[in-house]
């Protein structure tokens, strides 16, 4: 099988028969443009695994790009700016055609290097051509204090110099990342950490286009759609926006977390590791999951985490990750082939959590009390969202009866199930919340799940030792 980026056959390789092919040349903004025009019409997305930026960002986006502006992503952490940014490459076309051996993709009809200019005087219509993918049409620089003018814009090559060149020849320059990225997309992340004086040489690139290098001036009519990241400035203390770049970009997007529980749902089962590990494979309640990504949502809307720090997706996804390795590490123990993650597995998300979250706390050492709570907090309300029943009557009668629960991760999902079938009333809350399921490792979380529920809800008592629980009567 040819791979994705392999370059057909049949392609133009000089300029007159390019030319011959009725191919046009147009910016990449028009490009960009003209294709995300033919999504739009057709119902589609610009792109596909972004989620829960349906009706807020990519309608921003969809008009940055019909406008053709330069864009900037404002937004927390683990906002999928990134993601975003790199996905646009796929509303650029597949190939495009560059002058042969051209370092900043010069067009075909309209050469702007050197090396081009002189290529096409000596060749006229036989100047050869080569393809540039799409995916090498995008450039990439993550701001750091310690960027300079060359790495972005270009500098000159000493050793073309001590070749016998002059300082003023274009030919002594090595191109920076910008010009390497003509005729596509250049991305810059965590564009406040750039150094001031850096950001004052992108703005000729935004507009005026003039470049100066090592004192000399050469005139490139670089042809860049330009996209940043950022985080709010009221957050970033690491450096700032200047206001005249801030204001060359066309549109300033803002970014947010998923607004819903269930689209972050979505997100995490996209984007986590899968859970099966060897031999052990890993079933998930959905109302796990709905604990998992409920964790997040409570943290955000917290006075005691720094919400300008934000709270990732990310910790969704460790989370995730991290309840599933708990628990295929408690069925190797217990000699199970198939488990779920259970309430009891929970614990083991303080090691994903806590690096994750940003705790404003005066008391020293209330961090774990606090992560704990979110915990809490967060399988009640998933409890009192999915199981609302007469039978939890019946059942606290059973247990004031004298009924005793154990649970904890040494005891096997089938002695759950022992409980399951002992307590009638219980099957209908784990029904409740796990559905009808034949799954005995389901059904021990669904037990394990309507017990902690009960307990958070002042039902029932809760004893505990080390990795092991007791749920009793309360009188």
């Amino acid at each position: 099988m040819a791979h994705a980026n392999t370059q057909p056959a049949n392609l133009p390789t000089t300029i007159g028969t390019l030319r011959a092919s009725g191919w046009q040349s147009l910016p990449v903004k028009e490009e960009l443009r003209r294709n995300a025009v033919k999504r739009i019409a057709a119902g589609l997305p610009l792109f596909e695994g972004v989620l829960g930026y349906e009706d807020t960002v990519m309608p921003q986006l969809e008009n940055a790009l019909l406008a053709g502006h330069d864009v900037i992503f404002l937004g927390e952490r683990g906002q999928a700016k990134t993601r975003i940014i790199r996905s646009l490459t796929g509303l650029l076309d597949e190939w495009m055609p560059i002058i042969a051996g051209s370092e900043i993709n010069d067009d075909p009809y309209n050469a702007v290097s050197r090396h081009a200019r002189e290529l096409v005087a000596a060749h006229g219509e036989d100047t050869p051509i080569a393809w540039v993918h799409s995916s090498d049409r995008y450039g990439e620089k993550l701001a750091t204090p310690d960027t300079s003018v060359s790495d972005l814009i270009g500098e000159v090559d000493p050793i073309k110099v001590a070749e016998g060149r002059y300082l003023s020849d274009e030919l002594t320059i090595h191109y920076g990342l910008v010009p390497r990225t003509n005729r596509g997309i250049f991305a810059i992340n965590e564009l406040p950490d750039l150094a001031e004086r850096i950001q004052v040489g992108l703005l000729n690139v935004l507009e005026e286009r003039d470049v100066q290098i090592r004192g000399y001036k050469i005139r490139l009519p670089l042809d860049v759609m330009l996209v940043a990241s950022a985080n709010p400035e009221d957050y970033t203390n690491r450096g700032r926006m200047i206001t005249p770049l801030k204001d060359r970009f066309g549109s300033q997007i803002r970014t947010h977390y998923p607004l819903e529980v269930a689209t972050e749902m979505d997100i995490v089962r996209q984007e986590a590791r899968s859970s099966s590990i060897g031999d052990v494979n890993v079933q998930w309640p959905e109302f796990m999951e709905e604990i998992i990504t409920t964790i997040s949502h409570v943290a955000r809307s917290s006075s005691q985490v720094n919400q300008r720090s934000g709270v990732s997706v990310r910790l969704s996804v460790s989370n995730y990750e991290t309840l599933a390795a708990n628990a295929v590490r408690r069925a190797l123990r217990v000699g199970e082939t198939d488990v779920a993650p259970r309430v009891s597995d929970l614990a083991a998300l303080a090691a994903s959590t806590s690096g994750k979250i940003e705790i404003e706390s005066m008391e020293e050492g209330r961090e774990s009390q606090i992560l704990e709570n979110f915990v809490k907090a967060a399988v009640l309300q998933v409890f009192k969202k999915r199981v609302s029943s007469a039978k939890i009557g019946e059942v606290i009668a059973l247990f004031e009866g004298g009924v005793i629960a154990h649970v904890g991760e040494d005891i096997a999902s089938a002695q759950y199930v022992e409980l399951f079938n002992q307590v009638p009333p219980l099957r209908e809350l784990v029904v409740a919340a796990v559905g009808n399921t034949e799954s005995v490792a389901q059904i021990a979380s669904g037990v394990e799940f309507v017990l902690e529920g009960l307990h958070l809800s002042k039902r029932l008592n809760k004893d505990e030792s080390g990795s092991r629980a007791t749920y009793r009567s309360r009188t």
